[in-house]
């Protein structure tokens, strides 16, 4: 797992695969990958500049007085109190989950595979639904610490299992020939290898958090976000939640700057530079039994509390009805809807992750990286950022229609994308695109014949990332879906909200079934990332 096992642009498994996927460094730089790039680039900037031209308008004076208030302090003292306790959480719970199953004799170690990564399907609205709507107890901080540890940890899970893998054998077995304990060795070899992943899955957990609205709403846990939809919903200040995004998008420069600080560091190498050993499991013996109890209990309230849940409450049909879309229909338009967005997310991932990897420097680089700063954005700072710009410069042609809303889903969502595409581009032999232009074929050719068929599978994790994203997003879709329409997220929350609990089961139900297929094809698609760098060799 590369982009994702390092996190926004670490080159995680760059090393063993060096000479497969160095870029050549003598060719000049494709001038249309960097118009694309560029392109896409000024597109996903689109609700940053609208934060400026909101906060120009308003004066910068205002904005100030905006955010140093008290409201503010406690704010920032929220979100981050909750950010890095979460993300600590997610990276044990993550990396001590992918040690176990990858390095250890864990008994039905496939099964378990699964099902620790099945939670990532699962919305963190639908999760926080589960648990607060049996107990009152799941609420504010420690609810908002449950719930968003158990949706979340995933991400830290997939790109260290990754490392794991790909990780040298031969570094743990000198380290014990020296002397060190299995604790050390573990502390000081296995962790360190691993240190890039962890970073990278720990950066995308503090992002995600940073942008969760529909969770922290369910449970009563103020925000930035939920604050700034509050703002927009209620009081109708604009000013004041663009005063917020922009601390919100300054959290997120941070978080990525630290990245910066520490990139390089980490690195997956093997001490063998052809032969990928083997990695010799370790014998659990009498921690089996805790170690198994301790991985059903994590499926337990990941899985069994959110699904058992809204089973119980579709059979109890308690709460006030109220009319709505059927699941037929809201569960077409989220499958049309998320789709197109996709495709074309897809797409748009394509020529930045060509142009970083086989050209690179400065350049590339801080275009990659800026891409990765919407995932700190909520959801409904883009849409008014997109409403804001159909109103001004095209007359309101395209608001709230179904093309603005898979825009907006494209800005989201495009780091998700450059994740699974960057993964594959970094692993693809450019000797095999510079065999075919040295036969005469065209740069056009040879993208279709050879690059195409050698990053296919990265298209295809990266279209079910995002068609995953699109499926369970809920505040840019509150805001820009089609007038009459609804999608499953969106009904859900209607009757959630009207504490119709079960008319809102049988949609998180199908919201789960649905999120799962993807989610796996994730999983697989990451687990054989170390087995084709092995072939690339």
């Amino acid at each position: 797992m590369a982009t994702l096992a390092a996190g926004p642009g670490t080159p995680e498994h760059r090393a063993p695969a060096q000479r497969a996927v160095a870029p050549n460094r003598r060719r000049p730089p494709s001038w249309i990958l960097l118009a694309l790039s560029l392109g896409v680039a000024i597109i996903l900037a689109a609700p940053l500049v609208f934060l400026l031209i909101e906060a120009r308008d308003s004066g910068w004076s205002t904005v100030w007085q905006l955010i140093w208030r008290p409201l503010t302090w406690t704010l920032l003292w929220n979100t981050i109190r909750l950010t890095v306790v979460v993300t600590v959480l997610c990276a044990i719970v993550g990396t001590l989950a992918a040690w176990c199953v990858e390095c250890t004799d864990l008994p039905f170690r496939r099964v378990w595979a699964v099902l620790v990564v099945i939670p990532f399907a699962i919305p963190d609205f639908v999760v926080s639904f589960g648990w607060a709507s049996l107990s009152t107890w799941v609420q504010g901080f420690r609810g908002a610490v449950l719930v968003m540890t158990l949706a979340v940890y995933p991400l830290v899970y997939l790109p260290v299992a990754a490392a794991f893998r790909s990780a040298d054998p031969g570094q743990e077995e000198a380290a014990r020939s020296l002397g060190l304990g299995r604790v050390q060795t573990f502390v000081r070899v296995t962790l360190r290898q691993a240190r890039g992943a962890i970073l990278g899955g720990s950066i995308l957990v503090t992002l995600i958090i940073l942008a969760e609205y529909g969770a922290f709403e369910i449970l009563g846990y103020q925000t930035f976000t939920t604050e700034i939809f509050t703002e927009l919903q209620s009081s109708f200040s604009v000013a004041t939640a663009s005063a917020l995004s922009l601390v919100l998008v300054g959290i997120g420069i941070i978080v990525l700057g630290g990245e910066v600080l520490v990139q390089g560091r980490g690195r997956l190498v093997r001490t063998g530079a052809f032969a990928q050993r083997a990695t010799r499991r370790h014998a659990l013996g009498h921690f089996r039994i805790p170690v198994l109890l301790a991985f059903a209990a994590l499926a337990a309230l990941a899985l069994g509390v959110p699904v058992g849940s809204s089973i119980y409450w579709m059979f109890a049909r308690q709460g006030g009805a109220i009319a709505g879309a059927s699941l037929a229909s809201a569960g077409a338009n989220t499958a049309a809807y998320s789709a197109s967005a996709a495709v074309l997310t897809t797409a748009m991932a394509l020529p930045v992750a060509l142009y970083a990897v086989r050209y690179g420097g400065r350049i590339a680089r801080l275009l990659e990286r800026s891409t990765y700063l919407v995932l700190a954005m909520p959801g409904v700072v883009i849409a008014l950022a997109l409403s804001y710009f159909v109103e001004r410069y095209a007359g309101g042609f395209g608001y709230q229609s179904a093309t603005l809303l898979v825009v907006a889903y494209a800005i989201l969502f495009f780091p998700l994308a450059l994740v699974g595409v960057r993964a594959s581009v970094a692993y693809a032999p450019v000797s095999l695109e510079e065999a075919a232009r040295s036969l005469g074929s065209g740069r056009v050719a040879v993208f279709r014949r050879v690059t195409l068929p050698l990053v296919g599978p990265g298209l295809a994790a990266a279209f079910c990332l995002v068609f995953l994203a699109a499926l369970t997003e809920l505040t840019a879709t509150l805001l820009l879906i089609p007038t009459g329409a609804q999608t499953l997220s969106t009904q859900f929350w209607a009757y959630e909200q009207n504490l119709s609990y079960g008319q809102a089961a049988p949609f998180a139900l199908v919201i789960i079934a649905v999120a799962a297929v993807p989610s796996y094809v994730i999983a697989r698609y990451f687990d054989r990332l170390p087995a084709r760098v092995a072939r690339s060799k």
